[in-house]
């Protein structure tokens, strides 16, 4: 349509929501069909924070906010960063959005000119590149490899950045893969960013506290403290506090960079939801009780979904050190036939015909800018990972 903008054409859908909803068309069809596309726990919000809600609302906490976020949660930020981060911040280097997505797209929007290049490791969450994209910047993919674990070598990291490079934006545990860096391994990593000065990180840490057995999670800025005051730190209460829908992402950096994106939400959301951030000060400065609890039922899920997916045929899966995400590697099933006839030539055909045939969902790799692998969420009950993954390995036994 002509009178749409030009800035559309540079992005694509996501591949995550496309294949969610194909699996709830199927539902609704009547069929048997267990989704595993989906990036969100399957616990319920904690009690304490839905009361924090409730008790928000009664007071008549209804209003607009001011757009960086309620002075108690700007608080509570500083005091998260702190204690779990050993970082400094005051509450004027601190910002609340709808979410970590709205955060990363308003630091870009805020940011880029065209022209400037964003390194992301692949493989990446699927917003990444579009969001650049869409704010008028270059994504430059820096490739993190199976044999490496999905973890980006400092090398290739250095490859990647040229005199355009604006941002990096490094996530751990990571979405698609659920690696992670250890001290090391980011040390690593930041040492290649101090020496290029022009160069700003931007580090997604949605999910910091999904970290399994003795793993110790870091953020860059903790690691390497000169690269303080070129890094926006953004988190955020979806996926460690079960409040998807919630929508409240935040970031701490640099005052100037904090302020120009105020400017951006100000004319664009303005302050999040009122009551979902009354809620968030609870889940950052209330009990952490139910974080060990949900950090074991992911530990075992992603034991039993490594294990029964290690033993189909033709898929190799690597064991990661967090988020609740799986990435098989399907690579010596590609050319070979389905039962329906069809012909696997990619890692998209793989994670269709698994849908039509056995009824499992997952997402493609080659959307997360590495394949021919395949996204599994294991954010659902045991007994369904179970089923899901007998169903993947009589899919594998199946094909010809």
């Amino acid at each position: 349509m002509a009178f749409l903008a030009d800035a559309l054409s540079r992005i694509k859908p996501s591949a995550t929501i496309t294949l969610t909803q194909k699996a709830r068309d199927l539902k609704a069809e009547g069929r048997d069909v267990i989704s595993l596309s989906v990036g969100e726990p399957d616990f319920d919000t904690p009690e304490n924070i839905k009361r924090a809600a409730i008790a928000a609302i009664e007071r008549g906490e209804t209003k607009y906010t001011p757009v960086s976020g309620i002075p108690q949660l700007r608080e509570a930020i500083v005091a998260k960063f702190k204690r779990e981060n050993g970082l400094d911040y005051k509450p004027s280097q601190t910002i609340v959005g709808t979410g970590g997505k709205q955060v990363i797209y308003n630091a870009l929007l805020a940011t880029l000119n065209p022209g400037d290049e964003v390194v992301i490791p692949a493989p990446y969450w699927v917003s990444y590149p579009e969001m650049v994209a869409l704010n008028g910047g270059t994504p430059v993919f820096a490739e993190a490899r199976l044999e490496d674990n999905f973890k980006l070598r400092p090398e290739a990291l250095d490859r990647a950045i040229t005199k355009k490079t604006k941002w990096v934006i490094l996530n751990s545990p990571s979405n698609p893969s659920g690696a992670a860096y250890s001290f090391a391994e980011m040390k690593a990593l930041t040492d290649v960013l101090v020496r290029h000065p022009h160069v700003w990180v931007l580090t997604d840490d949605m999910y910091e506290h999904l970290v399994y057995g003795d793993f110790t999670f870091v953020t860059p800025a903790q690691v390497e403290p000169a690269l303080y005051e070129r890094t926006l730190t953004m988190n955020g209460v979806s996926k460690a506090y079960a409040m998807t829908g919630w929508r409240i992402g935040y970031a701490a950096g640099p005052e100037q960079l904090i302020k120009a994106m105020d400017l951006v939400q100000g004319q664009q959301t303005s302050g999040a939801c009122s009551i979902a951030q009354w809620a968030a000060v609870e889940a950052l400065a209330g009990p952490q009780d139910h974080l060990p609890r949900f950090r074991k039922a992911f530990e075992e899920r992603r034991d039993l979904v490594v294990s029964m997916l290690n033993q189909a045929r033709g898929l190799s899966c690597p064991t990661p050190e967090g988020a609740f995400y799986v990435y098989p590697s399907c690579a010596e099933l590609i050319g070979k036939t389905a039962p329906s006839g069809k012909k696997i030539e990619t890692d998209e055909d793989f994670v269709l015909e698994l849908l039509a045939t056995e009824g499992v969902a997952a997402v493609h790799g080659s959307s997360f800018g590495l394949g021919p692998n395949l996204r599994i969420s294991y954010a659902t009950s045991n007994e369904k990972l179970e089923e899901a993954c007998h169903r993947v390995q009589r899919f594998c036994a199946s094909l010809r």
